[in-house]
């Protein structure tokens, strides 16, 4: 009986061995990956905010590579299959001979966030099994090398944040099975890329802050399972390509920021749209959007702001947007109808449009969270029903504003402000009382006079306080002097800020 145990704890113990042995990388890949080490210095910026993970430091030469950080090894050969060293600190240029091209089973890579300055070496197309490419943020430059092409099996590629200028490469045309494409912030130009029309498996695609130029193709539905496009912060110009809306799986479309004009036409849509946020704002569209708009009765985000257009936008469209949450208007010239209806918004943006007055529509707002109508021409008073909404974040800066409807508890009495931005009005004393869940609080350049409240000191959350130009004078509460000294002891990364002139002060 004993010896049959014996026997099978034996088997056992070999069979733990062999298992083991198998996830050992083999000889040549750990001196790879060993020598790809000593091609870069490992210096950490000096940030207080963020803290770099410096994986290529804890590597030990001489042990099982699988088990180094960022490394992933196949369960089978042992062989190399990730390398994923995002934020490493690696410092140098990724040469052409690189060891990491030797690397040859790579199927998924990832460097982003390293300073590797120079040109993205043609042999990274060696790597032929790639699924996976991303060196976001990498300093970058020259031309995105035609070798790309050769990466069939390619489903990711994010080369964002670099200095890459060109075209894109015809030879891009070639990654059938790409789903995700990202090459925000870089200085690429040329008409929207064709190449990319052929690649049916793209799901998303980001171009935004580059150099585009041109008009869009009309054949922009042949991206059939497209479900997110940017191309926010370009050169386009023109009329928007009606099939562009037309393409049932796409979720998000970013426009902004870009020369689009001419009416925006969207036919008769066959199933209801997916489409959940719009932005299209900072162009110069010069007819009528909002009854093509209407159509898209699914989308909960949409951004409007700073048309540059010479029509009178006629809100009463939105009244068809049922899911509608979050709305940016600002930088148009708005008047608002006293009969206007809005779905029951989360987010409202109406900066820069010139409104007199506190909207009537705002009084059915009960769901608001953030509301910004500042930089407009209101004067007179804060009514009292405003405070009833129990916004959190409220802007109403930069108006002619001088008191507030109500008594001085006003705000107190309803709760729910998070952040108040009353800066820059006519604002004069007595000094509002906030709720105790008040953690932001904007009032300079008013008319404020005489001490501050010694009840902003039962104000337990505030975090910022900002009351230069004013006129107060006395001595500052003695909680502020306290709070400041607690904040410079502990040497927090998020600092209590406090901001304030005074006349004179007191003992």
């Amino acid at each position: 009986m004993w010896s049959l145990c014996f026997l099978f704890s034996l088997s056992d113990l070999i069979l733990v061995f062999a298992s083991s042995a198998k996830h050992l990388c083999p000889p040549d890949q750990r001196d790879t990956l060993w020598e790809f080490k000593s091609e870069f210095s490992v210096q950490e910026l000096d940030s207080s905010w963020w803290e770099s993970d410096l994986k290529t430091e804890r590597w030990r030469n001489n042990t099982d590579c699988c088990s180094w950080d960022g490394i992933s090894c196949d369960s089978k050969t042992g062989t190399v299959v990730e390398l994923d060293l995002w934020d490493s600190s690696l410092n140098g240029p990724l040469r052409s001979n690189s060891s990491l091209f030797r690397l040859q089973h790579l199927q998924s890579l990832n460097l982003s966030s390293n300073n590797l300055p120079g040109i993205l070496p043609y042999s990274i197309g060696n790597l032929k099994y790639l699924r996976v490419l991303k060196l976001r943020y990498c300093n970058f430059f020259g031309k995105i090398p035609s070798s790309l092409g050769n990466l069939s099996y390619l489903t990711d590629l994010d080369l964002s944040v670099n200095q890459f200028s060109g075209e894109l490469p015809d030879s891009m045309g070639n990654l059938n099975r790409l789903s995700e494409l990202q090459l925000r912030y870089n200085n690429l130009g040329g008409n929207f890329p064709s190449v990319l029309l052929n690649l049916s498996e793209l799901t998303q695609i980001s171009l935004s802050y580059n150099k585009f130029k041109g008009m869009l193709p009309s054949n922009m539905s042949s991206l059939t399972n497209l479900e997110y496009l940017d191309i926010n912060g370009n050169l386009f110009y023109g009329p928007l390509p009606s099939p562009l809306f037309m393409i049932p799986s796409l979720i998000q479309l970013n426009l902004e920021g870009n020369s689009f004009s001419g009416p925006i036409e969207i036919k008769n849509i066959s199933s209801p749209s997916n489409l959940e946020v719009l932005s299209l704002g900072e162009n110069n569209f010069d007819a009528p959007i909002q009854g093509s708009l209407s159509k898209l009765a699914g989308l909960r985000t949409l951004e409007l702001n700073y048309m540059n257009t010479r029509i009178m936008v006629d809100l009463s469209f939105l009244s068809h947007l049922k899911s509608l949450s979050y709305l940016d208007l600002s930088g148009n010239d708005l008047k608002f109808s006293s009969t206007l209806r809005l779905p029951y918004l989360g987010f409202l943006y109406l900066s820069s449009c010139n409104i007199v007055e506190f909207p009537k529509f705002l009084q059915s707002q009960t769901r608001l969270l953030l509301l910004d109508i500042s930089v407009n021409q209101i004067e007179g008073k804060v009514p009292e029903w405003f405070w009833r909404l129990e916004i959190s974040r409220v802007n109403i800066s930069q108006n002619y504003i001088r008191g507030f409807d109500g008594s001085a508890d006003v705000i107190q009495r309803t709760g729910g402000v998070v952040t108040l931005d009353i800066s820059s009005n006519a604002f004069r004393e007595p000094f509002p009382l906030l709720p105790n869940s008040t953690n932001y609080l904007f009032g300079s350049d008013n008319l404020f006079s005489g001490e501050i409240p010694r009840t902003i000191c039962d104000l337990v959350y505030l975090d910022r306080l900002v009351l230069s130009n004013n006129n107060f004078s006395g001595s500052i509460p003695p909680c502020l002097n306290i709070r400041m000294r607690i904040t410079t002891r502990r040497k927090t990364r998020v600092t209590w800020e406090i901001t304030m002139t005074w006349q004179a002060v007191g003992s």
